[in-house]
Order: C-alpha cells, then structure tokens, then sequence
C-alpha cells in the first residue's frame, strides 16, 4: 500500500480500487476521522500469534464487538492512545466488547507485552503479526489503525490515526453496534 501525506489526508485505494481522499485523526481529540462502512464487510484472512505462539486468526476473536487496533511500539502516535485503549476496555471491556491489540512490531510478541505493561496498558488483549502482513490486508496506509467489527466479526467501521477511544463519542459509536 503506497502511503501519501498531503495536508494531513491519507489517499487510499477505495473498494472499487479508484483512489480516494481518507481524514486521518491527528490528535486524540476528536472521532471525526471515524469511518462509518456503509454496510458490515468481511475482514480479509489475517493471522497472527498468541502469547504461546500458537497461530490464530480473525474467527477466534467472532461473539464479541471487537475494536481492533494495529499498532507498533515505534509508532508514537500508536504509543500514545495506548492509554485510552486501556481505559476502554477498563470501561466497557466484557462479555459483550473487547479491546485486541494486533502489533504489527517485527520485534516480536514479547516485546509489544513489554510495553503494554510500561504504559499501564496490560489489561488489553494482546497478539502479533509476526510478519506484519494485516495492516496491507486490511488496506490501511499506516499505523494506527483501527477497526471496529461486529459480533459477527465483521468490519463496520474504522479509524486511521489516534483517537480519544475512552471518551463519550467513542463509547457512544462503540455501543450503538453492541446493541444496534
């Protein structure tokens, strides 16, 4: 995926391949680059790792609302809405949400656990991308990137940069499709 910053604008390909303009989330202070799909969509197959190092892939993560974020340690914008990852789980995580935590980090799972734990940020369901291969399947330009998928595992929205995921807005888009 060819990535092209002009004015805080990511331009990406759109489903029917013609190239579109995306908002991108600079700051964490607002949901307005928040991209509602117009109907649920499939995921693309991504496979990733547990802490055991036991392939997994996006059907072990089907009956809960999931917020997905694609992140990496090195990625300072990813480093710094980490806290607000936790904070929504904290707030909403159970049998009905969940926050996962897909590091698209090549320094391995271990790691990203690391610095989940520095930043106060371990209560988040953790895996790895061991060869950061979802971020193009998922056709994002960059990190972070996060998507919102139903209960039935499918994508119903998405954000591209950081976002202020504790706050009201937030909670409100993510309970709207807990209970739609």
């Amino acid at each position: 995926a060819l990535l092209v910053v002009a004015g805080g604008i990511y331009w990406v390909g759109g489903p029917d391949g013609k190239v579109k303009m995306a908002p991108v989330a600079e700051e964490t202070s607002s949901m307005a680059a928040y991209m509602k799909a117009p109907a649920p969509k499939d995921v693309p197959p991504i496979t990733f790792v547990d802490a055991s190092g036991a392939q997994k892939d996006l059907s072990s993560l089907k009956g809960k609302v999931t917020l997905l974020n694609l992140w990496a340690t090195w990625c300072a914008p990813c480093r710094k809405e980490m806290p607000e990852l936790a904070k929504l789980q904290k707030d909403l995580g159970g049998d009905n949400f969940q926050v996962v935590e897909l590091s698209e980090d090549l320094k391995g799972y271990q790691a990203s656990a690391d610095f989940l734990k520095q930043v106060g940020a371990d209560n988040l369901t953790l895996y790895a991308d061991d060869h950061a291969k979802a971020l193009d399947a998922v056709k994002a330009p960059g990190l972070p990137v996060t998507l919102l998928l139903d209960k039935d595992g499918k994508e119903v929205g998405r954000l591209l940069g950081p976002a202020p995921w504790s706050g009201d807005e937030a909670k409100a888009i993510i309970k709207g499709v807990i209970t739609p």
